[in-house]
């Protein structure tokens, strides 16, 4: 994700519409032929041609003077890379094959070579330091880019530039060494039937079994959900959570450090005590001190309900094991199970009642229905795409009053091994209005097949919101499309659709699209809108320990004393209410703070803000589409050529507050 917002701003992409792997007629064909990487030496093939044309590009823009068409030109260096580049590192995690997945990622290498020695191009420094004024995008787009080569080092000492790239060269290989890692861990817990009771039998009726004829279950987050949250058995409990809470390995861990210290030397090179200090300059906090307030503030607002919170699972588990309450601690294997419980037996809910409700394909397209009645944007199934998977899809996305083609949209809905597995949402490609080019995104989820919890539609809509971020954006350069907006707006306008699915006239929207499904009752849905906010003083007391680790993790720190990663996550996770599981080592397996996300996870959070303030221009009317269309338009299809707050001032038409968010973390 860093990677690719650098990359934009770098090179100021969009350009003709190049092909994803080859070229292609028209953008109605639009639609990559992923077997043509089918093998690795194919990916090598690939590789070699993307590269070389790539620098071909880029020769050429150093001999173009800075005239009026400076930024078209570099935007079609922006393409190449993202047609050539994208869908490689892409493949990375979700091909099937693991002989392709390690060749893509050594292609990734040779490319983050070629990215870090652009980022220090001086001849297109000075070239974007010479253009002719232009309007407001046009400045906008040329301010960014000149804050990414610098912040790639381009306007260091000349002595300290290679410093510069040899840290971010390694970075970067550190960054996808760790998320192989965990990606390819083939790690299975076995479980007897017995200690399986409570877990719904669908999970792991057909799962494979060991010699003892134990049933192995992996750690994809179906399975890890539904054993986590149902199982009776503490123990089946407890094996699953230090399965999951150890992905990567001690390997991992010292991937973590010494990328931490990298990172720290990067910033030293650009005058910075932290890595903190360097990121959040560029950010909506504008700096280490206001991130720190915004976070002490909500640390302040959710202390107490998290004690609460805390105190009512220790008695829900005393009341269900028998023992004293005097005698009994909550775990970390218990939270979500005793939560679970303590929702069902108070509102009556059991998300695992909402899976007959949700079929995945008729979720896919309910979710986009919504978009259709909020947007005015339909999507049309392609068929006969030649993709990475047999069960991947590719859609159309089609404006709904011209018929016009706006962009593509990729799926792949279902686990398997070596595959990412979590959710996400990938921008294969930025839209450029300049130069016809569309934008094109794939959405990565890990459904469960016999249908979707509550739960799971809201984080299905929610990454479906990323995806309509890119494939809406109208910005006239690729370098501001989509989702290349600041990190802590960025997931903004995917937050505020995860409301959507507990509006019944919303859900009623199923039934457009799948006839034989039949509606949620109303209150089962108003339960499950309390059940969801029960709970929330854990739950938000959690989001601001990754968000405070990771900012302690890449914090200042006196000279020559290194970083411990997992002993900092001990001695924090240890002074919550609940504590830290010995042996456990979730850092290993926490890619955001490793990869694009490092001195950022408090976004979460700070878009969580601005997300519910731009709700309220929804309240009592969600599918109001003047309302979707004036949001889509000041929005969504501006990407990042306005400023967040611009961009919520013009939709709102006021400045954004966090009122709403600290009102709901009181209630």
């Amino acid at each position: 994700m860093d990677r690719l917002s650098a990359l934009r701003r770098v090179a100021l992409a969009s350009a003709v519409t190049a092909g994803l792997l080859a070229a292609v007629p028209a953008p109605a064909a639009d639609v990559p032929d992923f077997p043509v990487l089918s093998s690795p030496a194919a990916v090598r093939q690939a590789c070699d041609q993307g590269l070389a044309e790539a620098r071909a590009q880029l020769a050429a823009l150093e001999r173009r003077p800075a005239d009026a068409g400076w930024l078209a030109a570099s935007d079609a260096l922006s393409a190449t890379i993202e047609d050539r580049y994208y869908p490689i590192g892409f493949l990375s995690n979700v091909h099937p094959q693991a002989a392709v997945r390690a060749a893509t990622q050594a292609c990734e290498l040779r490319w983050q070579g070629f990215l870090s020695t652009l980022g220090l191009n001086e001849r297109l420094y000075q070239a974007l330091k010479s253009l002719p004024p232009g309007d407001a995008i046009d400045q906008r787009a040329a301010s960014l880019a000149m804050e990414a080569f610098e912040d790639s080092g381009v306007a260091l000492p000349p002595a300290q530039r290679p410093q510069a790239k040899r840290l971010a060269d390694r970075i970067g290989e550190l960054g996808l060494a760790f998320d192989k890692a965990v990606r390819d861990g083939r790690t299975r817990v076995a479980f007897t039937e017995a200690e399986l009771k409570g877990v719904p039998e669908a999970t792991w009726r057909g799962a494979r079994r060991d010699a003892q004829r134990r049933i192995l279950l992996g750690l994809d987050m179906p399975s890890y959900l539904a054993v986590m949250n149902n199982a009776e058995s503490a123990a089946a409990r407890e094996r699953m959570y230090r399965a999951k809470m150890t992905e990567g390995g001690p390997a991992n861990l010292e991937r973590l450090s010494q990328i931490v210290r990298l990172r720290t030397e990067y910033a030293a090179l650009f005058g910075h005590a932290s890595y903190d200090d360097f990121v959040l300059r560029r950010r909506m906090t504008g700096g280490t001190e206001r991130t720190q307030a915004f976070l002490d503030e909500v640390k302040a607002a959710v202390t107490a309900s998290e004690l609460r919170d805390v105190e009512e699972l220790r008695q829900a588990k005393a009341e269900h094991t028998g023992q004293p309450l005097a005698d009994t601690r909550i775990q970390r294997w218990d939270v979500f199970f005793y939560g679970e419980r303590v929702r069902r037996q108070r509102y009556g809910i059991d998300q695992e009642a909402f899976r007959p409700y949700f079929p995945p394909q008729e979720s896919v397209q309910f979710v986009m229905k919504l978009a259709e009645r909020m947007f005015g944007v339909r999507h049309e199934r392609i068929q006969g795409a030649r993709l990475w998977h047999p069960e991947a899809q590719a859609w159309a996305v089609v404006d709904a009053d011209s018929g016009q083609r706006l962009s593509t949209l990729l799926i792949d809905l279902y686990p398997r091994d070596g595959k990412y597995n979590h959710a996400a949402v990938w921008p294969l490609r930025g839209v450029s209005t300049a130069s016809g080019r569309l934008p094109m995104s794939a959405l990565v989820v890990n459904l469960d097949r016999k249908g979707l919890s509550l739960e799971e539609v809201e984080t299905l809509l929610h990454e479906f919101g990323h995806a309509l971020h890119n494939n809406l954006s109208r910005t006239r350069y690729t370098a501001q499309a989509g989702t290349s907006v600041l990190q802590d707006f960025v997931e903004a306008p995917s937050q505020m659709l995860e409301d959507w699915v507990y509006d019944p006239e919303v859900l009623g929207l199923m039934q457009q699209v799948c006839a034989d499904c039949k509606p949620v009752p109303r209150e089962m849905l108003a339960q499950a809108r309390r059940a969801r906010d029960h709970g929330k003083g854990l739950t938000y007391s959690r989001q601001h320990l990754y968000a405070s680790y990771d900012l302690a993790l890449y914090g200042p720190r006196p000279a020559g004393q290194p970083v411990d990663p997992l002993a900092l996550w001990v001695a924090m996770e240890g002074a919550t209410p609940v504590g830290h599981v010995q042996g456990t080592m979730l850092p290993a397996g926490f890619g955001h703070i490793a990869g694009g996300y490092a001195a950022g996870y408090y976004g979460y959070l700070y878009s969580l803000v601005v997300a519910m303030d731009l709700r309220t221009a929804f309240e009592g009317r969600r599918l109001d589409a003047a309302v979707g269309k004036r949001y889509r338009d000041s929005v969504l299809a501006q990407g990042g050529q306005k400023p967040p707050l611009e961009l919520v001032r013009d939709f709102l038409g006021r400045d954004t507050n966090s009122k709403a968010f600290f009102d709901y973390l009181a209630e």
